[in-house]
């Protein structure tokens, strides 16, 4: 009854675009006093106690680094270092676009940062060397994925504390299955390029010294925020406070981009976007605690592997799960809601959480293309003024090779676990 009741209105608030943060809030609150002796404080108290959390500082920092960043400057160096390693390839401007959202992954953490700082530097450079603008929409909006994958991941922070799992040992496990993606993509990019007759860069515009010079501080950016993470010199929140200087620096004094405007702009934005992730975060921990309190997921679990026995089905279902999940709900607020249901069941076929991390994080990271949600979609058309049905016709090839490296990561865990392996003491 309580099961029904809980996700039933929050299906149906959902459904009517109520904010995430106050579905989970309301279904919690109504689902508690009418089926529960369970005072609704609770809700308070476990709202304001979820974001009381050192880790969740990460989120905000990220968001700012990857802003400062864009308008700094270091985007466009780091396009015109990756157009000159793989622009004279078949289908190279577009392999370069993905390369460089390789790259801005390493520094802003987020799916639409990554769509909108690559796409407005990267389309028009497309279209001018012939590319098809539907293609080149939909390659940059699904190469935009990455960003949650490649660390820094703000996904990976929000699941690291919602399953009380290593953030620094996710983000060394998403290295590995950013980069088979990104690759992946790069594939796809070639095959259809050569098809299509899209040429590489046929002049001399880019040389190697002057764009290696003027591009070596932000290519360093990635080294020092990863290095200073991984080498254990600073926690995954300092890291994101190091970017930030890093950026103003290096913005406002040595590319000298980065100016008042552009930098009170790029602190609106971040406090916009990191309001609305706070507010569903802390209503998330309540809605996970009267979940616990309950023993929903234990119920769940015990439904789930009883109907089916068979380990590898079974992970095929949550997948399957997941991705039509990420359809109508975007990656944080399904992260928040789905992992105390499917944790305890990947726990029980075997499956570390570290590794459950990486694998729903890329499951729900496809929905940022797909409509109806698809946040890369959104992000996408208004930058090229591709209707979203066009793009999203034009992302399926790179789809399907997402989906395939999403079973690879999947089924082959040494992926993800193993360069974690080879990082501990």
């Amino acid at each position: 009854m309580n099961i029904a009741l809980l996700f039933g209105i929050l299906f149906v608030c959902v459904s009517l675009s109520v904010p995430i943060g106050v579905s989970l809030g309301f279904a919690t609150i109504v689902t508690i006093a009418l089926t529960s002796s369970i005072p609704t404080i609770m809700v308070n108290q476990n709202a304001f106690a979820g974001l009381d959390s050192f880790p969740l500082m990460a989120i905000p920092f990220f968001m700012l680094a990857g802003n400062l960043m864009a308008a700094g400057g270091i985007a466009r160096r780091i396009v015109n270092m990756c157009d000159l390693l793989v622009g004279k390839i078949t289908g190279g401007v577009g392999m370069a676009t993905v390369a460089a959202c390789m790259f801005f992954a390493a520094i802003s953490g987020s799916g639409p940062a990554t769509v909108s700082a690559m796409g407005t530097i990267m389309l028009p450079e497309m279209e001018k060397r012939g590319y098809d603008r539907d293609f080149a929409t939909g390659l940059t909006a699904t190469a935009g994925t990455i960003g949650v994958i490649i660390p820094p991941s703000i996904p990976f922070v929000i699941y690291g504390v919602v399953a009380s799992a290593s953030i620094g040992e996710l983000f060394i496990a998403g290295v590995v299955p950013g980069v088979i993606i990104g690759l992946a993509l790069m594939a796809v990019c070639y095959v259809i390029s050569r098809k299509r007759g899209y040429k590489g860069m046929t002049n001399d515009d880019l040389k190697f010294w002057p764009v290696l010079k003027d591009s070596i501080w932000a290519l360093i950016t990635p080294v020092i925020i990863l290095g200073g993470i991984y080498g254990g010199v600073f926690t995954p929140t300092e890291a994101a406070v190091v970017g930030i200087v890093y950026s103003l620096v290096i913005g406002a004094f040595v590319y000298k981009e980065l100016d008042w405007k552009t930098f009170f702009a790029a602190l609106r934005s971040t406090a916009d976007l990191n309001g609305l992730t706070g507010f569903a975060i802390g209503f998330s921990m309540a809605f996970a605690s009267y979940l616990a309190m309950e023993q929903i997921p234990t119920k769940v679990a015990l439904a789930l592997t009883g109907a089916i026995s068979n380990n590898v089905l079974l992970m095929c279902v949550i997948l399957l799960f997941l991705l039509i999940v990420g359809l109508f709900v975007d990656n944080i607020s399904s992260c928040l809601i789905l992992t105390p249901v499917f944790l305890p069941i990947v726990r029980s076929m075997g499956m570390n959480p570290v590794q459950f991390g990486v694998v729903m994080t890329t499951a729900l990271a496809i929905g940022f293309v797909t409509p109806p949600y698809g946040a890369n979609l959104f992000v996408a058309t208004a930058i090229s003024g591709v209707s979203i049905e066009r793009i999203a016709k034009a992302a399926v090839p790179f789809l399907i090779a997402m989906i395939l490296c999403l079973l690879l990561i999947t089924f082959c865990p040494v992926l993800t676990m193993g360069p974690v392996a080879l990082m501990r003491p």
